[in-house]
């Protein structure tokens, strides 16, 4: 039986991951210098591996993040369902204390499982799951793709790592996620399972 592999990557660092600033889905924000050193870090330990395919968000952060593989010619496709979470009226604005209570009070009903809330104007993560399904879709109906990279972003990423293998939402945050790290699953057809969780070893000299 062959076995899809699928490494899955946060974009790098952007000015607004440093400053604080809330970015999802609508903030199509740029990697720093931080950002492009971890880009290239992880493409000079990674261009080895046989890719058929990249997928990426449709959001510039993630295209960069894996230019190095596409200057290579691998085949590119990108999907909104794949962007990260709206945060509606708070995205391009700096966390205040004030905003901070209601972010973490969003926070709190996921953990207990109301994941259909969302902060005005922006998503859920349920929401957010329904939009990832027709891409899931195309992960797993691609057995011609053996060996494929996939580039998203934080909060988004922890609702693609909960559906593929089998957690509630609400479990999401088990799913740490840094600035360019990476997740290797396995799918065997049926079934999702984690080879590497975190990985950060490629970014040891990005500082």
């Amino acid at each position: 039986m062959s076995v899809k592999k699928i490494y899955l990557i946060r974009h790098g660092q952007t000015d607004f991951n440093v400053r604080g600033i809330v970015q999802g889905s609508g903030v199509d924000s740029s990697l720093n210098e931080a950002g492009r050193r971890q880009a290239a870090r992880f493409f000079a330990a990674y261009r080895h591996v046989p890719f058929d395919k990249v997928y990426t968000s449709v959001l510039q952060r993630t295209h960069q993040s894996v230019q190095g593989f596409l200057e290579l010619g691998l085949p590119h496709e990108q999907h909104a369902g794949l962007n990260e979470i709206s945060w509606g009226t708070r995205e391009g604005t700096r966390i205040t204390p004030e905003e901070d209570e209601e972010y973490h009070r969003v926070l709190q009903d996921w953990k207990a499982g109301r994941t259909h809330v969302r902060m005005e104007g922006g998503e859920s993560p349920d929401d957010v799951a329904v939009r990832q399904r027709p891409v899931i879709e195309l992960l797993t109906s691609r057995p011609e793709e053996e060996t494929v990279l996939v580039c998203m972003h934080g909060r988004a990423m922890r609702v693609l790592l909960c559906q593929l293998l089998g957690y509630p939402l609400s479990q999401m945050d088990s799913f740490e996620h840094h600035n360019l790290c990476l997740y290797q699953l396995d799918y065997t057809g049926s079934l999702f399972t984690v080879r590497s969780f975190l990985d950060t070893r490629h970014l040891q000299e990005a500082v």
